[in-house]
């Protein structure tokens, strides 16, 4: 048990291997007769699924544990972020706005108008800071997802997925449809794949590029193709881009959802609302800060929303992220070490196993030459290295799991310990 907490650091889920009394509904289902029948449908988080696949082994205690499974930034969190949140603690004696203040929302928007080349975006009705891009992600679901209407309403998403999304569907009684993401068409979506049916009860489409777990970036043409279903059938496209500014190719960083919008003649980004995160691109996963922007009339009563949900940002934390969207030469250095991560792993592992640089993010969607899940025990009993099961991020569509035989391998730790880690794999014999 030790072990296991020790080699799947994660608070929630050491939580679970603590106290697997209180998570015993997610073995048998069993929800009091008072409580939301929807939660019945929720299925064990992937780490936990994990902890369960792994708890009867032991690793090889010779040689130090290295979690590469969740997407948390290990790089240093930049100095000047922690100042500025120190700095103003006193403004926790103040209630916040659901809004935030003016100065955030306009660092935000300065951020966006240069990072996507935007000509135009408005901070007091185009952006509303959030509590970290997660929990909006599962919020906009609430406001968007209308439960009265029949049929029953539908959320598309892409498979794999992150697991937000299929959470945010259920709790919102919808339908979810998934697009399966597949290495021969690149990963990229294939709307095509769902019949016009269904499309026509869709009511909102998570879209997360680049793509976690893939690192697939949509292009124009796929954005265009997109906007078109949904001025067809009226859905609210919601793009995930918390990994927008983990890429490689400084010439090259990857087109934005807004971006392709305002490319595409969309003036106000109709039916498009676009979340960001400071947590991959400031190394703050800890400060709970990101924003949603786009469709005026969407966060207009997204606003609302919140208002009654009591969703306001910390005014601390206001400010340290004020900071933080205005500087980028943090994100520069940020990238710096990722990309010596993916160099490492492509010298180290090519020719052993079919490894690849994605386009952007900081994972490695690798093929396995065994079943996930064994390869996942093999790594972890033979050389103490924690990935995750590529089919505990999807779900069976059109009779297959499309992350099945591969893992996700997220480069988080420090360049040595990466370097490590792709070394010892290398030495296993699939």
């Amino acid at each position: 048990m030790v072990n296991i907490a020790a080699s799947l650091y994660n608070p929630d889920l050491i939580e679970m291997l603590k106290n697997p009394s209180r998570y015993k509904h997610h073995a048998d289902h069993s929800i009091p007769p008072n409580m939301n029948s929807a939660l019945e449908n929720l299925q064990p988080y992937p780490f936990q699924k994990l902890a369960e696949l792994l708890k009867d082994l032991q690793p090889n205690t010779s040689l130090s544990p290295i979690s590469l499974h969740i997407g948390e930034p290990k790089h240093a969190t930049p100095e000047f972020i922690k100042q500025e949140l120190a700095n103003n603690l006193h403004e926790l004696a103040h209630y916040p706005t659901t809004q935030g203040s003016n100065w955030l929302r306009t660092s935000i928007a300065t951020w966006l108008a240069q990072r996507y080349q935007l000509d135009n975006i408005n901070p007091d009705t185009q952006i509303l800071p959030v509590n970290g891009s997660r929990e909006a992600l599962f919020a906009v679901a609430q406001a968007v997802v209308d439960t009265h209407t029949t049929p029953r309403p539908v959320v598309v998403c892409q498979n794999p997925f992150y697991q937000i999304y299929e959470g945010a569907a259920l709790l919102a009684n919808a339908e979810l449809f998934f697009l399966n993401s597949l290495p021969e068409n690149q990963f990229a979506p294939q709307w095509a794949q769902l019949p016009d049916q269904i499309w026509a009860r869709t009511r909102l489409v998570y879209i997360c590029s680049p793509n976690n777990p893939t690192g697939q970036v949509m292009t124009l043409e796929e954005w265009q193709s997109l906007f078109a279903l949904s001025d067809r059938y009226g859905f609210v496209i919601a793009a995930d881009e918390c990994y927008s500014e983990i890429y490689f190719d400084e010439t090259r960083p990857p087109l934005g959802a807004l971006q392709a919008a305002e490319k595409s003649g969309r003036s106000g980004f109709p039916r498009l609302v676009v979340f960001s995160s400071l947590s991959k691109r400031s190394n703050v996963p800890g400060l709970r800060s990101g924003f949603v922007a786009g469709d005026a009339s969407i966060l207009k009563k997204f606003l609302l929303y919140r208002t009654y949900h009591g969703s306001a940002m910390n005014p601390a934390v206001q400010a340290a992220s004020t900071i933080a969207w205005s500087d980028e030469q943090h994100v520069i250095e940020n990238r710096r070490l990722y990309k010596q991560k993916f160099a490492d792993a492509t010298e180290i592992l090519t020719g052993v196993l079919p490894v690849s640089m994605p386009e952007a993010a900081f994972y490695l969607w690798l093929k396995t030459p065994i079943s996930d899940t064994s390869f996942c025990k093999r790594l972890y009993h033979e050389k103490n290295i924690v990935v995750l099961p590529g089919s505990y991020l999807a779900r069976e569509a059109n009779g297959i799991n499309p992350g099945e035989n591969f893992v996700r391998v997220a480069l988080v730790s420090s360049v040595a310990e990466c370097k490590e880690a792709f070394e010892r794999i290398r030495e296993v014999s699939f």
